[in-house]
């Protein structure tokens, strides 16, 4: 048992799964003190559990039912042969050991260059789908659509490896300069985040990664997350729709995150004729106006 001490129950999680390596769902916890904000900021409590990973339990069970099983009977031990104690390997023989292990890895080096070296290569029949003329090394070698998706795919996966959260589900598909990334997986909601925090931050960062390396756009969807903000967003921005078709122009209250971006197209697509940009405030929120194009005589 762990005592963990965050500001929330959630985090409380995340951060007891991260320490005793195990995924959220893994967790065996109970919870000694739930948060409280308290008053004006005084008296704030944090969240106190204890936990453990319920594999760790499972794991003991049976290393101990195989050590029960594995004991020899009084026939068997009456039976028993001392076996001599082993050698230490001498001098010459661990040098020889020391060669074959450098030889081995050295094979392994020349192994890992030769697939690296072939991984990008393109058959002269695929040319006609490269997209945007990526480079991706010093010889100005293309890559391929498909190339690229199974790429980006697998930087994700490796990602997620070094990560506490269980995600199953990872697909990349490129369309028109944007890599539209699907994530699902039993802590799909952990990675969304209350509020949406936590995509908003991957997102933020699979944008700048992806922009940089391969001038690629992205949208991303966690389960049916991203569905359903474009549902919502779209209820949202009606009341603004109607206000600027009575009175020619109009702005929207401050957005957040992914939202920005989703109203920002919804408009766009409704005033093809009239200027809708995003605008930011002196105190760092960002909304979005709708005016006429003024032109200077």
């Amino acid at each position: 048992m762990k005592k963990i001490e965050a500001r929330t129950l959630e985090d409380a999680y995340m951060k007891a799964a991260f320490e005793l390596e195990c995924s959220v769902t893994e967790l065996k916890y109970e919870i000694i003190q739930h948060p409280s904000s308290g008053i004006l900021g005084f008296m704030r409590k944090n969240a106190i559990i204890v936990a453990e990973c319920s594999k760790q339990e499972i794991q003991v069970k049976e290393s101990k039912e195989e050590s029960i099983q594995a004991l020899p009977t009084e026939d068997e031990t009456n039976n028993i042969v001392k076996t001599p104690k082993e050698t230490t390997p001498t001098p010459s023989k661990a040098k020889e050991e020391q060669k074959e292990t450098n030889k081995i890895d050295q094979d392994l080096i020349r192994n890992d260059k030769d697939v690296l070296d072939n991984f990008f290569e393109e058959n002269n029949h695929s040319k006609e789908l490269r997209i945007n003329e990526f480079e991706i090394s010093d010889e100005d070698e293309d890559i391929t659509v498909q190339e690229l998706e199974v790429a980006i795919c697998k930087d994700i996966e490796q990602l997620f490896a070094f990560s506490c959260y269980d995600i199953d589900t990872i697909e990349v598909t490129i369309d028109n300069s944007t890599a539209e990334i699907y994530l699902d997986g039993m802590d799909a909601a952990l990675i969304i985040g209350k509020e949406g925090h936590r995509y908003n931050a991957l997102s933020y960062m699979l944008f700048n990664w992806l922009q940089s390396k391969y001038n690629l756009y992205v949208k991303l969807e966690i389960a049916q997350f991203l569905a359903s903000q474009k549902e919502m967003i779209k209820n949202y921005i009606a009341p603004v729709i109607d206000h600027v078709y009575k009175n020619g122009r109009g702005k929207t209250k401050p957005l957040d995150g992914i939202l920005v971006q989703l109203a920002l197209e919804e408009l766009r697509g409704e005033f093809k004729n009239k200027y809708v940009a995003v605008k930011t405030s002196r105190d760092g929120q960002k909304y979005i106006v709708i005016n006429d194009f003024t032109s200077k005589n």
